[in-house]
């Protein structure tokens, strides 16, 4: 027999953070079974509507309702008693990788469980584990640790738990960002079955409007802090309206590319290959103001191939030149020395400190710029330097004191750009620098690769968004398993060319 329809109501909701109004009398509402889209460009305040609902942003004023009937959401308990869970983007924050799936799964349980005894049924925990995955049809060993998973998995076991505590209402926060299209493909088998079956209502965020066509009934849009439609997702909604509706004007995402003038070969590598097998034998080459893509599905490599350039994976063979020297990156600082940069596919852990204002992030790539001769850093000088790079990249941050984990994802991405501006390298490497962010801050992102082709420096672009390889590139290397299996230029190509050898294809 099916559950009757759940209802859930935010009336009202409004929050401040020092200088900012993140939401302003914000109304939403949905039912159960139902998958609805919540977009807008980065600072909109979706993803601080999501945290109101799920009980991480306790300041909140305005009413939540549940089935009609009022509620308090002030804390994440709350929010899970009240059947409201929420799968991040950064899901390794959630789990525990050193514990198996079904301790990860039934870890809940495990806890409040015990009734003061000593022991623990594993094997009955095993098999609640095993029941609930095989009744999502998930092929997960539950006796696996986490850490061994990949990351599509470790989702697949978070919403496992979520319906383990009988989750009503489910958040997706950018589920399918790290995933190759196989996996996406099973994610919205599971999220529907879910939706259909499980009764969940499902709330989906994503910058990557096309898919919302594909897995939503209902869209939400939100522009500075408030609501500015609810629409339908059927036959009469386009991406190029919901563009607008985010921006508040048209924009095209593969926008004409801007004329730079391409100079002599400035980075040269040959036959380049990595300890662990992920990089095999590439040999490429990058000239003085052009930006070259490297273009493969997740796990083709171009992760690993920049972060062995960059001295942080090791190199087994293979020889580089920049401006003809020949040159050694054993580690990165060797390579911030011979002035390479490296922009990494995961900002959050690898790009910006979190933890650390915006402005000692924006110096940390060259910190002996402002530091004087008995090695004290100038925090006038250093300041300076933040206050420019924040107005010039557009940083939205009530001051350059604010500290970066507060930040929007579209503008921690800009500080991990902008800390290497001051640096002045010669070498730019952005591995999938738009991933988790929005087409204005795309926009934006865009215009500043471009500038660095203008000045005449080297980029290589690394991405698995091919629209966005079109829309920038000179010329595009396809990479699979490991390798180039096809270099390519930009104007002479198409996106069915370039998916084709991404996928394996033969010349």
């Amino acid at each position: 027999m099916a559950e009757s329809v759940r209802t859930l109501e935010m009336k009202n909701i409004s929050i401040e953070f020092p200088g900012v109004k993140a939401l302003s009398n914000v109304n939403f509402s949905m039912r159960s079974g139902e998958i609805r889209a919540v977009v807008g460009a980065n600072g909109a305040g979706k993803s601080t509507l999501m945290k109101v609902l799920a009980g991480a942003n306790e300041t909140y004023t305005g009413d939540i309702l549940i089935d009609s009937k009022p509620c308090e959401i002030r804390n994440p308990r709350s929010a899970k008693d009240l059947g409201i869970e929420l799968v991040y983007q950064e899901v390794d924050t959630a789990l525990f990788p050193y514990l198996s799936v079904a301790e990860n799964i039934m870890f809940n349980n495990i806890v409040t469980g015990m009734k003061g005894r000593a022991l623990i049924h594993w094997k009955g925990i095993n098999k609640a584990a095993r029941e609930i995955l095989d009744r999502l049809h998930m092929d997960i060993d539950v006796t696996r640790k986490m850490s061994s998973l990949s990351l599509a998995q470790k989702q697949m076991v978070l919403i496992a738990r979520a319906v383990r505590e009988r989750c009503r209402f489910l958040i997706l926060d950018e589920p399918t960002a790290p995933l190759s299209l196989g996996e996406v493909a099973e994610l919205f088998r599971i999220t529907k079955e879910l939706a259909s079956r499980e009764n969940v209502g499902i709330i989906f965020i994503s910058h990557r409007l096309p898919e919302l066509f594909e897995i939503c009934q209902s869209l939400t849009v939100m522009k500075d802090g408030q609501v500015v439609a609810n629409k339908s997702v059927d036959g009469s909604l386009t991406t190029q309206e919901i563009v607008n509706l985010m921006l508040g004007r048209s924009f095209e995402e593969n926008f004409p590319k801007r004329k730079v003038a391409i100079g002599e070969t400035l980075v040269e590598a040959e036959h380049l290959a990595d300890e662990e097998g992920k990089v095999r034998d590439v040999s490429f080459t990058v000239r003085s103001g052009e930006i070259v893509g490297v273009c493969g599905l997740v796990g083709a490599g171009k992760t690993e191939l920049c972060k062995l350039l960059f001295g942080a994976g090791g190199m087994r063979s293979g020889s580089l030149r920049c401006r003809g020297k020949s040159i050694k990156v054993r580690n990165p600082t060797q390579a911030v020395r011979q002035k390479i940069a490296l922009v990494p596919e995961e900002r959050r852990k690898e790009g910006v400190l979190v933890s650390e204002p915006v402005y000692f992030n924006l110096s940390a790539a060259c910190l002996d710029k402002f530091t004087n001769r008995f090695s004290f850093v100038q925090r006038r000088k250093e300041l300076e330097n933040a206050k420019k790079l924040v107005a010039d990249l557009g940083v939205k941050t009530p001051s350059v004191f604010q500290r970066v984990r507060y930040l929007s994802g579209g503008n921690q991405q800009k500080v991990a750009v902008g800390k290497w501006l001051a640096s002045d390298s010669d070498f730019y490497m952005l591995d999938e620098p738009t991933k988790g962010v929005d087409v204005g801050a795309k926009r934006d992102i865009f215009q500043l690769i471009q500038k660095l082709a203008a000045d005449g420096k080297a980029v290589l672009y690394a991405s698995s968004e091919i629209n966005e390889i079109l829309a920038i590139t000179d010329r595009v290397y396809v990479m699979y398993n490991g390798r180039f299996a096809a270099e390519l230029v930009t104007e002479k190509t198409s996106e069915e060319e370039i998916l084709y050898y991404a996928a394996g294809g033969k010349k």
